[in-house]
């Protein structure tokens, strides 16, 4: 995250303010990780319904926790995500292998909405893929509640999906034109990596007037927190992991977008997305590919 906090100027952004909830369906979140203490404010076991305050038996969820609001406690602020004041509200809809199911993400849904003003909830991220196994009538009924969610005022934000480069080969949620979905793509730094995720990010339809994904972030080999029940491996640092995709991607941007609550806590969802979108740098890429381009924090941020 330290790569990425220089690569958006993030560290030139002076935030003042009340920080806000970021609501996260993922595999859960490791509460004993220390980049969390004290704001994870509330934690639901949809797979297992185990009374655990916070675990993560996948590792997923904790490094998308990460991104969007560890504060690098255990790093000495090296690895802090993008908002690192925003409180946490986790529901555990993956189960330990990164399967789901619909009636779990739907449980999820629900419950974050019913405690959305009891923990001053703005922003929703879904890093999950929605392709594989759901219905018409299961996109439908998701659709549904991430629509109401919208209209009560929360920002949803999903991943694009790891399906790409093919036409069309976005994630069915990002296909809704209330979402903001996120591709990833990294930039003027797009050569440092020889796997970048870009080239497994989800694409919208060719010739669209309507430009999904909707704009693009960092997510390519991203440092991030790492659960204490995943298998480490050699690269593996103590409380740290790397990750690529679109679920980085989409983290990284939902952080902006609680940095954004916080700074303007008075502003409507409408207003976040819609800035989000015209203040995005143009990189150039096909409309399919990248959207309105990349995510600008310091000409997104209002002053």
């Amino acid at each position: 995250m330290n790569r990425v906090r220089k690569q958006l100027h993030i560290n030139d952004l002076h935030i003042n303010g009340i920080p806000c909830t970021v609501a996260v369906l993922d595999s859960g979140i490791d509460s004993t990780h220390p980049d969390f203490s004290g704001r994870i404010v509330d934690f639901c076991d949809f797979v297992q319904n185990q009374n655990d305050f916070g675990y993560d038996d996948y590792g997923h969820g904790t490094h998308v926790c990460g991104c969007i609001a560890g504060d690098g406690t255990a790093s000495n602020g090296f690895y802090k995500g993008i908002a690192p004041h925003a409180n946490l509200l986790v529901a555990k809809v993956l189960d330990k292998k990164g399967n789901g199911k619909v009636e779990h993400m739907i449980e999820g849904i629900q419950w974050i909405l019913s405690l959305q003003n009891i923990y001053h909830v703005r922003v929703l991220n879904i890093s999950i893929g929605t392709d594989v196994g759901f219905q018409k009538q299961d996109y439908q009924e998701i659709m549904e509640l991430l629509n109401e969610a919208w209209r009560k005022g929360i920002v949803v934000i999903c991943a694009a999906g790891n399906s790409g480069p093919e036409n069309e080969s976005i994630s069915m949620l990002g296909r809704n034109k209330n979402i903001i979905a996120v591709g990833c793509h990294e930039g003027e730094m797009e050569h440092d990596f020889p796997n970048t995720c870009q080239l497994k990010s989800g694409r919208g339809r060719e010739n669209d007037i309507c430009r999904k994904p909707d704009l693009v972030a960092p997510g390519t080999e991203i440092i991030s927190c790492r659960s204490s029940m995943e298998i480490s491996n050699k690269r593996d640092n103590g409380y740290y992991c790397r990750k690529s995709g679109t679920s980085m991607a989409t983290a990284i941007v939902s952080g902006m977008a609680a940095l954004f609550f916080e700074n303007s806590p008075n502003e409507s969802n409408e207003y976040c997305k819609r800035r989000m979108l015209l203040t995005a740098k143009d990189l150039g890429e096909p409309w399919n590919k990248q959207g309105y381009g990349m995510i600008q924090p310091e000409n997104f941020m209002l002053t």
